[in-house]
C-alpha cells in the first residue's frame, strides 16, 4: 500500500474515544466519589494544579504517576483502585474498594482521601458520594427494608435498570457527613463491566446535576438586577409616549440600560450555556439506564421531572427573559433614535427655510448696492471724463458746466451697461 500522510491529530483523537474505560467491579464493594471545581472561570483554570494534586494523592499511596499531559488515569493505588478524570470545568476522583464496612455508608470510607490532601484541594467540592454495591436479595422486600433505613422516603428514587441488571437507589440528599448516598443491588448474572457502567452513569448523573444547579444559583442572584432593569425600561418606554420628555436624555438612559443588559448577558453566557449542556447530559444518562419502576416507587426520571426540571426551567426562562429584555431595549432605542432623527430633520428644514429668507434678503440688498455702485462709479467716471475733455471746452467755446452736463448721461449709461454685463457673465 502506498504511504499516505495522516492528520497530526488522527491518532490522538481516535484514542480519545477509548481513553476513559468503565471500571470492572463486583459486588459486594464500595466506591467513594469526589468532584472538584478548580475555578468558576475555566479561562483562569490552572490545569497543572489539578495534575499536581493527583500526583500528591498517588504519592501518599506510593502509586505510579500518569503523564504530565494526561487528562485521565485509572490504576491501582495501594489496596484501592483510582479513576481520575479531568473535564472542562471540573475534576473527578472515584476510588473503588472490595472492603465493605458493616455500617452502610460509613463516613470513614471517605478517609481514603487524607485530610491534608483535602485541605489543599485547588478549588471547591461540587459533590461527593458514597456508593455501596451489594448482591441483589431474592426478595425485593429486603431491598425495601434497607432503603427505608438508609434514605429519606420522601425523596427516595429507586428503579430497576438495564432490564433487571441491577436495582439502584438514592435520595439525592446530603447526609450528615456531607456526602450523597447511592445504593446498587446487582443481579448474579450482571457482568463486571456492566456493573462498572452502571456506577459510572450514576456518578455522572449526580455530577452533571450538581454542575447544572450552579446555573440555577446564578439566575437567582441575577433576578433582582434583571427586575430592576426591566422596571426602568418599562418606565422609559412609558415616558416616550409623552411630549414633555427630552428625547436626547431618554436615549442616553436607554443606552445605559442596554449596556447593563449586555454586560449581564456576557457575564452569564458561559454558565447558562453550560447549564443547558449539563441538563441534556443528565437526561441522556438517565435514558441510558433504561429504568423501570421498582415496587411502585418513583424512578430517577420521575424524580428529576418533579424536583430538577423546575429549576432548569427557571434557568431557561431567565435566559429567555434576558434576551427579550435586551431586544426590547434595542427596539426602544431604535424607535427613540428615529424620533430624534425626525425632530432633527424638522429643525434642519426650518434652518434651510431661514437660510432661503436670508439669501433672498441678501439678493435684494445686492441689487440695491449695485444701483448705488452705478451712481458712485458714474460720479467718478464723469469727473475723470470731464478732466479729460476740459481742453476741448475752450476750443468749442463751451463752458465746463455745459460739457459736464453733455457727458453725464452717456457716461452713466455706459457704466450701467458694463455693470449689467458683468453681472450676467458672473451668473
Amino acid at each position: 500500500m502506498a504511504p499516505i500522510k495522516d492528520h497530526p491529530n488522527r491518532y490522538a483523537l481516535s484514542g480519545e474515544l477509548h481513553a476513559r474505560p468503565f471500571p470492572s467491579l463486583t459486588a459486594p464493594s464500595t466506591a467513594v466519589f469526589l468532584a472538584i471545581q478548580p475555578s468558576p472561570d475555566p479561562a483562569k483554570r490552572d490545569r497543572s494544579a489539578d495534575h499536581a494534586h493527583l500526583v500528591a494523592l498517588l504519592d501518599h499511596y506510593g502509586a505510579p504517576h500518569p503523564g504530565a499531559d494526561a487528562t485521565h488515569y485509572y490504576g491501582e493505588m495501594g489496596k484501592y483502585w483510582l479513576k481520575w478524570e479531568q473535564h472542562t470545568e471540573f475534576v473527578t476522583y472515584t476510588v473503588f474498594s472490595q472492603d465493605v464496612s458493616d455500617r452502610p455508608f460509613d463516613p470513614v470510607e471517605f478517609d481514603v482521601f487524607p485530610d491534608y490532601w483535602l485541605e489543599s484541594v485547588p478549588g471547591g467540592r461540587i459533590t461527593s458520594a458514597l456508593l455501596r454495591l451489594m448482591p441483589r436479595p431474592e426478595e425485593d422486600t429486603q431491598i425495601a427494608d434497607q432503603l427505608r433505613n438508609w434514605f429519606v422516603p420522601e425523596s427516595l428514587a429507586v428503579a430497576t435498570v438495564l432490564e433487571g441488571a441491577a436495582v439502584v437507589a438514592t435520595d439525592f440528599r446530603i447526609d450528615p457527613a456531607g456526602h450523597l448516598r447511592i445504593a446498587i443491588f446487582t443481579a448474579e448474572t450482571t457482568g463486571k463491566r456492566r456493573i462498572g457502567r452502571i456506577l459510572q452513569r450514576l456518578c455522572e448523573i449526580e455530577t452533571y446535576k450538581a454542575a447544572s444547579m450552579l446555573g440555577f444559583a446564578m439566575v437567582k442572584t441575577m433576578s433582582p438586577q434583571l427586575n430592576r432593569l426591566d422596571g426602568k425600561l418599562t418606565d422609559l418606554m412609558a415616558q416616550m409616549r409623552g411630549s414633555s420628555a427630552v428625547a436626547e436624555d431618554t436615549l442616553h438612559a436607554l443606552l445605559d440600560i442596554s449596556v447593563e443588559l449586555e454586560t449581564l448577558s456576557v457575564q452569564s453566557a458561559y454558565r447558562l450555556g453550560a447549564t443547558g449542556a449539563y441538563q441534556a447530559l443528565v437526561n441522556q444518562r438517565i435514558l441510558a439506564l433504561r429504568e423501570s419502576r421498582f415496587m411502585g416507587r418513583q424512578g430517577f426520571g420521575e424524580f428529576m421531572m418533579r424536583r430538577y426540571e423546575p429549576a432548569m426551567r427557571t434557568v431557561q426562562s431567565t435566559e429567555a427573559r434576558l434576551k427579550e429584555t435586551s431586544a426590547r431595549a434595542i427596539r426602544a432605542s431604535e424607535l427613540l433614535r428615529t424620533r430624534v432623527d425626525v425632530e432633527r430633520s424638522a429643525q434642519n428644514q426650518a434652518i434651510l427655510a431661514s437660510m432661503d429668507r436670508r439669501a433672498d434678503l441678501q439678493l435684494r440688498l445686492q441689487h440695491t448696492v449695485e444701483g448705488l455702485s452705478v451712481v458712485a462709479i458714474s460720479y467718478y467716471a464723469v469727473s475723470l471724463t470731464g478732466y479729460l475733455l476740459y481742453p476741448l471746452a475752450g476750443v468749442m467755446e463751451m463752458s465746463k458746466g455745459m460739457l459736464i452736463s453733455l457727458i453725464t448721461l452717456p457716461v452713466v449709461g455706459a457704466v450701467w451697461w458694463m455693470v449689467r454685463r458683468l453681472r450676467k457673465s458672473l451668473g
